[in-house]
């Protein structure tokens, strides 16, 4: 899993179309806790490039400057990025992104036209439906195991262990 995870975070940035947008993973929210019911959780921010690749990180938080610091650094200047409301997207345009359009999921506004985040969220099942089977992961290992996730979506359909002998072959484990 670590080498699955450095092979994922060598990948190219992302162009084009790309969804943003954040998720929650953890124990089931605790009855009658308000707010977006994060607490205890672990967040990960995630940008997938339509038709294409996902890529995922742990945030501490989903303050603006951690977002943007991560998109800026992940997706090209020339991308339509695509995202939900949350106000941690404000300012991408300032930054010098040339369009981002959100959807208002807030007001049960899932798709206008091309604009939704239907293809991150797609990852986020993938990821959550795949790391149930676990019955719980240990918060130290969850990067790893998020990791596989990511990579297990983005090589779909491919001979996954004809992949895996060859990025041991390029970084053996010692």
């Amino acid at each position: 899993r670590e080498r699955i995870a450095e092979f994922c975070e060598a990948q190219s940035p992302f162009a084009g179309e790309v969804e943003v947008d954040e998720s929650y993973f953890g124990a089931r929210r605790i009855k009658g806790k308000r707010g977006r019911g994060a607490y205890g959780k672990t967040i990960v921010f995630g940008i997938f490039q339509r038709h294409g690749q996902v890529y995922t990180e742990l945030v501490a938080d989903c303050r603006k400057p951690t977002l943007q610091a991560i998109i800026r650094g992940r997706v090209a200047l020339d991308s339509v990025i695509y995202s939900d409301g949350w106000r941690g997207y404000n300012g991408l345009v300032d930054v010098g992104y040339g369009k981002h359009l959100r959807v208002d999921q807030g007001k049960d506004e899932c798709v206008r036209g091309r604009v939704h985040v239907n293809g991150i969220e797609g990852f986020w099942g993938f990821a959550k439906t795949r790391l149930l089977r676990f019955r719980g992961i240990n918060k130290g290992t969850f990067y790893w195991h998020l990791k596989e996730c990511e990579f297990r979506f983005n090589h779909r359909g491919q001979d996954l262990y004809h992949l895996l002998l060859k990025v041991l072959r390029k970084h053996p484990l010692n």
